[in-house]
């Protein structure tokens, strides 16, 4: 199913994301201290900011604890709404970007039209949240944000790169399962969704916290086409 395609579709019933809700409300205010640095996240953020006009309407998906993102967007004056599947993560949210809308949505569950529909938005960003999934289920999710975007709108991405499908990895305490793609592989997926790669970015990255593995984070601005 196709981009347009993809944006008339009924929201499919949310699969088991307990181990990740787990995960993450566990996590909780720890994820900020191990990662208090995030310039790649930074740039994304500005990048979307500056190419949309003030006021524009950004979905930000896995909010977390709302920083930096939301928080950025909401300060450049843009109107937020944020979804992520931790209570955790969005207390914390509702505490740092009480101007946000935030929603206790699974992504696979997102949808522009029907009861649950959320409309469509001229910006999404989406920084590490698709690890979560399995590698079958990122090209679908792709697709959904290909229709939560207005024709033009801009979606900017965050993975981490590695040829990986649902592999536990031991992160701040708590065994999570991770997937990923190499970066070739991640253009390709992106592509197939109906968008267009208008700049990207490759940043080595150490944790703050020993009890998360360095990584090298790939960042990817693109257009709905």
């Amino acid at each position: 199913m196709k981009g347009s395609e993809a944006s008339l579709k009924d929201a499919l019933p949310a699969p088991d994301r307990t181990q990740v809700i787990k995960a993450f409300d566990a996590i909780g205010a720890r994820y900020e201290e191990a990662f208090p640095h995030k310039d790649g996240q930074l740039a994304a953020g500005a990048w979307l900011t500056a190419e949309l006009p003030q006021g524009s309407r950004i979905l930000d998906v896995g909010v977390g604890t709302g920083r930096p993102t939301a928080r950025q967007l909401v300060d450049r004056g843009h109107t937020v709404v944020g979804v992520d599947v931790s209570t955790v993560m969005l207390q914390l949210a509702r505490t740092d970007v009480p101007e946000a809308e935030l929603l206790d949505r699974d992504l696979v569950t997102l949808t522009p039209t029907g009861p649950t529909g959320l409309g469509q938005f001229d910006g999404l960003t989406c920084f590490f949240t698709l690890l979560m999934l399995s590698r079958s289920e990122i090209p679908q999710a792709l697709r959904t944000f290909h229709g939560m975007l207005r024709p033009g709108g801009l979606f900017t991405l965050a993975m981490v790169e590695g040829s990986l499908d649902e592999a536990p990895i031991p992160f701040l305490g708590q065994i999570i399962r991770v997937s990923g793609f190499l970066r070739d592989e991640l253009r390709q997926v992106v592509c197939d969704a109906g968008f267009e790669i208008a700049g990207e970015a490759a940043l080595s990255y150490s944790p703050a916290s020993t009890d998360a593995p360095p990584e090298t984070q790939l960042f990817l601005n693109c257009r709905r086409v």
